[in-house]
């Protein structure tokens, strides 16, 4: 698979890579078996970034990577955390004491001295603009707790503010074809200040994947339950923030577009693979096929102008109304 520059980090990754909150938490129950089952099946598919967080089953996706990776001491994989998300979100709980407690944790469960890349997990926002929080996250690096840092946000203003830094290797964003607005200022920003940019919810929490309908049902314990109006985080990593109602109709206009030898959900990741800027896009995967047919994806071949204009039609007609004036 081909692989691209993570910015600043001078690191590689491949242009699929595989988000893995849903081994930890969040998205119904994954087991162990299944879950070191599609870690296997993305490796096979030419996967080489994972991405992770603290907070995924309170460490339980950090273990399950470094339980994998134990068995394969051969393979070179990225593996990005993020942290902050486990205690009350103010701004002044990012000090360097707190860093180093929550990356002394997370070494642990990755069974690791240092970790690749660590990103402060969607903090509130004041967070960005404070000194010595970067300067806590270089001693982090000068400490060689970390080799590199970067950020997960939630807006596209915070992604800017975040590129401003000369420290940040990376901003994770949501960008799909349900969230389009980080291609106006940030993709631009980020290319060029040589800041990598890590592209989540790609297919906007499954909607892009053309399998639900009006009457799914999720689990109670699946955020796609629980969170559909931002009770216990930001709306918008719940489908994109997209009433799922009118998302599912989008989502069957979107669908049609698909080019012959595509699924609905490599439409998706194949068009975030060709925004000019992006370093590595990371769906989850609750099985191994949805693994490699995720991975798949990179080796489809370039969409045309004619079915980039008509996806950049559907989200001007029916999505961006909701979405873009909030994130």
């Amino acid at each position: 698979m081909d692989e691209r520059v993570i910015g600043r980090s001078g690191q590689r990754a491949s242009v699929v890579g595989l988000g893995t909150w849903q081994l930890g938490a969040d998205w119904g129950d994954v087991d162990d078996k299944e879950a070191l089952a599609v870690l296997d099946a993305a490796v096979e598919s030419g996967v080489t970034f994972f991405d992770t967080a603290d907070v995924y089953g309170d460490g339980r996706s950090e273990q399950t990577i470094a339980a994998f990776l134990r068995d394969r001491p051969e393979l070179d994989i990225f593996v990005a955390t993020k942290m902050g998300r486990r205690v009350d979100q103010i701004p002044e709980n990012y000090v360097l004491d707190n860093f180093r407690t929550w990356n002394d944790r997370s070494r642990r469960n990755l069974g690791v001295d240092r970790i690749d890349l660590v990103q402060l997990h969607c903090p509130p926002t004041p967070v960005y603009s404070t000194d010595e929080v970067f300067d806590a996250l270089d001693t982090l690096v000068e400490e060689e707790r970390i080799a590199h840092y970067g950020v997960s946000v939630e807006t596209c203003a915070e992604a800017l503010t975040a590129i401003a830094r000369p420290g940040v290797a990376s901003v994770q964003i949501i960008l799909n074809a349900f969230r389009m607005k980080p291609l106006l200022e940030v993709l631009p920003a980020a290319r060029q200040a040589g800041v990598g940019i890590i592209a989540r919810v790609p297919l906007a929490s499954g909607l892009l994947s053309g399998k639900y309908t009006k009457d799914t049902v999720f689990p109670a314990n699946d955020h796609r339950t629980y969170n559909r109006h931002g009770e216990s985080f930001d709306q918008g990593e719940t489908f994109s923030g997209v009433d799922y109602a009118s998302g599912v109709e989008a989502a069957v206009e979107f669908a049609a577009l698909a080019p012959e030898g595509f699924t609905p959900a490599q439409l998706a990741l194949r068009w975030i693979i060709q925004q000019p800027g992006v370093t590595t896009v990371i769906p989850g995967a609750r099985s191994p096929e949805q693994a490699r047919a995720n991975a798949d994806a990179a080796a489809l071949p370039d969409l045309t102008d004619e079915t980039l204009a008509a996806i950049q039609d559907l989200y001007a007609r029916r999505i961006k109304e909701q979405v873009e004036n909030r994130w």
